[in-house]
């Protein structure tokens, strides 16, 4: 039977654990810190933290770290790969993607989502419902798709950065590390290394102190 590990019982765990059951896991475990405390994730069980899922790596053919948080997340994938745990990525049924499109491990690609061909995604990625990431994009680890965001055809995503729900970016751009995109925006331009950017057309956000 195939059996997933899954770190992390969030709102975004119970969506990576649900696209996992829909995908062929048979059985799933959650682990988090917050364990004894939350002792179940729905209809999976919660096993322990971070170290009972190390010492009972052995037992799962695939791992999962499901943390909203971009960095939190990448930080977490990396630690635990330093003890050779088997990571996965999860593509719920629903979504669409070609057989020429690269997924890294621990990236989840949730459903209505489209990859399309040559796109690439890095490690511990977020592609998330009804996103859709077009022809040669490339993705570094740790990026976030939010529900209804698109990318145009060869866009380039530094680690760790985030685009907001309903955005839109321009093909052709280049957004750097740590860059976030608001809800709705629509970016028409390229992004500089761990800036905010917001609105129709995105522009940067002015911090109120850098104005005095």
């Amino acid at each position: 039977m195939k059996r997933l590990a899954i770190l992390g019982a969030s709102g975004h765990g119970k969506v990576v654990g649900d696209a996992a059951a829909l995908s062929g896991w048979e059985i799933i475990a959650f682990f988090d810190d917050e364990w004894p405390r939350v002792a179940a994730v729905g209809p999976w069980a919660m096993l322990g933290g971070t170290s009972e899922l190390l010492r009972a790596s052995g037992q799962y053919e695939g791992v999962v770290v499901a943390i909203g948080n971009n960095a939190v997340r990448l930080q977490r994938q990396r630690e635990l790969a330093k003890h050779q745990l088997p990571f996965v990525s999860i593509v719920h049924p629903a979504a669409t993607v070609s057989r020429l499109a690269r997924v890294g491990p621990g990236s989840v690609i949730f459903a209505g989502a489209v990859l399309n061909p040559f796109a690439e995604i890095g490690a511990a990625c977020i592609i998330n419902t009804c996103a859709s990431v077009d022809h040669d994009c490339l993705l570094a680890d740790g990026v976030h798709v939010s529900p209804g965001a698109h990318l145009g055809g060869g866009v380039q995503i530094g680690e760790g950065s985030w685009v907001g729900i309903g955005a839109a970016v321009k093909h052709g751009l280049r957004l750097g590390n740590g860059v976030t995109v608001g809800a709705g925006a629509a970016v028409l331009r390229d992004v500089g290394d761990g800036l905010t950017v917001v609105g129709v057309p995105a522009a940067e956000v002015v911090r109120l102190s850098a104005r005095r």
